[in-house]
């Protein structure tokens, strides 16, 4: 397995233009990608809730979240472009293995509970303009799947465009719905000033703060900068990440535009005729539908299926990095796609059958106060490694930088331990609780905190490990082995025009006195039933063509030549006639079909691959 981040992509964007603007133009896009985590719908629940019970208060949340985002993101950035790891490969490369494993889960955790939110907010938007009921909008989201697949086969440049677009259409609808709204803008410039009414606002704000700060953000950046192809030199390195900065800086505002948008609707709508429990996008559609007419819920609803599908994608992208990065391990792009939406569809469907339709705002809501107490595990290590001079050279981040960035984590970090200390107090207070679960939750707790303090204190009280970043941590064999020649070579026969290519093959792989087996499985209606005792015309017909490769081989010289005919699927039966006739190699044609055809016909080459425990050759 490759140590590149997202190896598909990999450099596959040229930079080296010899136009200025284009050179400048080729490395804007990757924010954009992260931009959209700023918009999912997990967002917008978390935003409503705020305008409507807070009015213009929390903006300031708003504002400060868009800059700690900008900030960490430019250092997420930095890390992928100067060492070309990304978050997930780097933190394998600085903390024990133990470490390591609950790193991983947590990023997991985090990425499923931004899935939760994708998949409600795109079961609420088809709810919302098609009155699909909400169990079935959820099981569609799940067929979102292969919107990723599908954009995946056209590149990088092209997903990014198409993300750009579903920004822009979010952005128009709430530019429009802002324009029906008609905000006092005073009233807004208000919101800037800091305060937090109540603890409710805290939990909001809280909120507020893992919705925009997303942890699977921090891994997704650093991976998707080196889609970019960049010369190793001192000053394109310099480039590319002031270039990333105003990439950054441009998409991370205008998500902070769209979000700010959404408080100040919910706010100059709902709060301001005393609508204070507005809290879900049903009830704003419904809300939005009796004070600013029909158009405005429209808009609602498809910019909410917008901002589902474009988070999805994003979220899908992070989701391989983490597993790749911490794991070495790769999984097809569609499996992991269905794995990471059944973790948020099954408990999506449990609870709302349970506790019906209102339980999705809740969830939603949760969904963010989850993310923001991961953002700790993502944000130490990431700090610990744009500071590390051994490691970055010239392109550690100066010291002003870096006490911004601790000042800005220790923030986030005690907010959470805040949050979670006044909730756990009043479930102390609660009679209802069991003591049973109330020292449940208190080791669970302290067992957070010491972990949090041990990936703070690890890098400064350990020596970072010296070896270099790799997959295998295996060492470069001294010389190379020669292979003997094969005593039981088999060949493939499909009869069609590959079989010629396979044939001029033989004298590589084979001596004149090598045994030669000569393959082909009938595929017959009768053979796949009576297996050896079918006795149609192909059977009889395959076996001749078998013969009249034999004489062939005869004519040029070979000696030991044997015909073995099998019955059924091809990757089921070849297998079996390999080790019955204990071959050492195998020649075979690559099938032309691709696509939907590989799905109709099988990929006999492929499966094989996986039974055989022997070299194959296929031409």
């Amino acid at each position: 397995m490759s140590k590149k981040s997202l190896q598909e992509v990999h450099e596959s964007v040229r930079t080296d233009n010899s136009k200025k603007w284009r050179r400048v133009f080729a490395f804007f896009g990757p924010a954009y990608l992260v931009a959209v985590g700023y918009l999912d719908p997990g967002n917008w629940a978390t935003d409503i809730a705020g305008g409507s019970k807070f009015g213009y208060a929390l903006i300031w949340v708003l504002l400060m979240s868009n800059i700690i985002a900008l900030l960490l993101q430019s250092l997420s950035a930095r890390l992928g472009i100067v060492r070309g790891l990304d978050l997930a490969q780097t933190n394998r490369e600085y903390y024990p293995r133990w470490m390591i494993y609950i790193l991983y889960v947590f990023a997991e955790i985090a990425i499923a509970a931004t899935d939760l939110a994708e998949v409600l907010g795109m079961a609420i938007g088809l709810q919302l303009l098609f009155g699909l009921d909400l169990i079935w909008g959820v099981w569609i989201a799940a067929l979102d799947t292969l919107l990723l697949l599908l954009l995946q086969r056209f590149g990088i440049r092209k997903m990014e465009a198409f993300i750009i677009t579903l920004v822009g259409i979010i952005g128009s609808c709430f530019l429009i719905e802002m324009f029906l709204a008609k905000p006092d803008l005073i009233e807004v410039s208000k919101g800037l000033k800091p305060t937090i009414p109540n603890n409710e606002a805290l939990y909001i704000a809280i909120g507020i703060i893992g919705a925009t700060v997303m942890p699977h953000n921090l891994y997704l950046h650093s991976a998707l900068v080196q889609t970019r192809k960049i010369k190793k030199d001192f000053q394109s390195i310099k480039n590319a990440i002031k270039y990333n900065f105003f990439d950054s800086l441009i998409a991370l505002n205008m998500a902070f535009f769209i979000n700010a948008a959404i408080l100040i609707l919910a706010a100059s709508t709902f709060h301001k005729v005393g609508l204070y429990e507005i809290a879900g996008l049903h009830d704003a559609y419904k809300m939005l539908s009796n004070i600013l007419g029909s158009l405005a819920p429209f808009l609602f609803a498809i910019a909410l299926i917008a901002a589902g599908q474009s988070s999805t994608i994003t979220g899908t992208l992070a989701g391989q990095i983490v597993m790749e990065g911490y794991l070495h391990f790769r999984m097809n792009p569609a499996l992991r796609r269905l794995i990471t939406r059944m973790l948020a569809i099954i408990p999506s469907v449990i609870i709302i059958s349970i506790f019906g339709d209102s339980s999705v705002d809740e969830m939603l809501i949760f969904s963010q106060v989850l993310l923001s107490m991961q953002l700790g595990f993502a944000i130490i290590p990431l700090i610990h490694f744009v500071s590390d001079a051994e490691k970055m050279g010239e392109f550690v981040i100066k010291l002003p930088v870096k006490i911004l960035s601790w000042i800005v984590c220790s923030l986030i970090v005690i907010l959470n331990i805040k949050l979670i200390y006044d909730e756990e107090i009043a479930l102390f207070h609660n009679p209802a609780v069991t003591m049973g679960v109330k020292i449940l939750l208190g080791g669970i707790s302290l067992a957070l905190l010491l972990f949090l303090i041990s990936i703070v204190l690890y890098p400064w009280v350990i020596k970072t490990k010296k070896l270099h970043f790799d997959i295998h941590n295996l060492p470069v064999q001294k010389n190379i082995t020669k292979i003997q020649p094969f005593k039981t070579v088999g060949i493939a026969l499909d009869f069609s025009d590959g079989d010629q290519r396979v044939l001029n093959y033989v004298n590589l792989l084979a001596e004149k006195n090598s045994v030669i087996v000569l393959f082909h499985v009938t595929e017959s209606a009768s053979a796949k039933y009576y297996g050896e005792l079918a006795d149609d015309y192909e059977v009889k017909f395959d076996q001749e063509r078998l013969n009249d490769y034999k004489t062939l081989l005869h004519k040029e010289g070979y000696t030991h030549i044997e015909t073995k005919l099998g019955f059924g699927n091809p990757s089921v039966s070849l297998p079996e006639l390999i080790k019955e006739n204990e071959i050492e190699v195998l020649l075979m044609a690559k099938h032309g079909h691709k696509g939907l055809a590989d799905f109709i016909f099988g990929v006999t080459a492929n499966k094989l691959r996986h039974k055989a425990h022997i070299p194959i050759l296929i031409v």
